[in-house]
């Protein structure tokens, strides 16, 4: 199976994979990778209410194949 590496960005600190995951084809990088996204969020969400998170799938020979992005946009809708 081919190996695909998903490089995050959570707004503060960008990491580059050099482990890689195998999937099946290319058609399930994209999928793979949007897996991904909630969770690079969820470690970062109690440092701010404004961010983007990112992430970009490479295939083995290192090209960027897919890249996405997830705005998070909150508040508090009363005063705390």
């Amino acid at each position: 199976m081919p190996l695909y590496f998903f490089d995050t960005d959570n707004g503060a600190d960008p990491r580059v994979d050099h482990v890689g995951r195998e999937l099946p084809d290319d058609e399930a990088a994209p999928w793979a990778g949007l897996d991904t996204l909630p969770d690079v969020a969820r470690d970062r969400i109690a440092h701010s209410d404004h961010r983007t998170f990112g992430i970009s799938v490479r295939n083995a020979q290192r090209e960027v194949i897919y890249a996405a992005t997830l705005a998070l946009m909150g508040g508090w809708k009363k005063p705390r």
